[in-house]
């Protein structure tokens, strides 16, 4: 197999994977009411221990202590993987409700607003390919590969969120 078989064959896989991923993102269940007290529950400061979850200088300080084993680290990395997929989902599945709220004001406004709506498709855009590079970068973490980087994605989710606060008056109640 060549170079440039290879490529394509990848190309086309994580293309695949992608479109996938952006099919789910957008099947997501909405059933929260949208109310500014839920927007304010949905606070990026829940998806915190996130950012040192796969720490790698926290795994090398349970790697130096004596009895520790290669398969306790492979063990230890699947079970953080574990919980950091739990919290993606938990990740994508707020997103997807913000998103669906946004969606319910466009088509509740009695304005058009090409601008929200554009913004709204790159900002889903931009999740997805971010959340697909955290997939990638997890599958790699696992073996010691790669280091995982989701900070982008909550900057994504919170930059959404608060859009969406600035849409929504304090005291409005929509259900989505």
């Amino acid at each position: 197999m060549n170079w440039t078989t290879l490529f394509i064959l990848l190309t086309v896989t994580f293309g695949a994977a992608l479109f996938f991923l952006w099919r789910r993102l957008m099947a997501q269940p909405t059933s929260l009411p949208v109310t500014a007290t839920w927007i304010e529950e949905l606070s990026p400061e829940r998806y915190r221990p996130m950012f040192h979850l796969l720490d790698t200088e926290d795994l090398e300080s349970f790697a130096a202590q004596p009895g520790f084993t290669p398969g306790a680290a492979r063990r230890l990395r699947a079970q953080r993987c574990k919980l950091f997929c739990g919290y993606l989902r938990c990740l994508r599945a707020d997103f997807a409700r913000v998103v669906a709220a946004m969606k319910l004001i466009l088509l509740c406004s009695a304005q058009e607003r090409p601008e929200l709506s554009s913004a709204l498709l790159e900002q889903q855009v931009k999740f997805a390919l971010t959340l697909a590079k955290v997939y990638v970068s997890l599958f790699l973490f696992r073996w010691d590969l790669c280091r995982v980087d989701v900070v982008p994605l909550v900057r994504i989710f919170d930059s959404m969120r608060l859009q969406l606060q600035s849409l929504v008056p304090a005291n409005a109640e929509l259900v989505a």
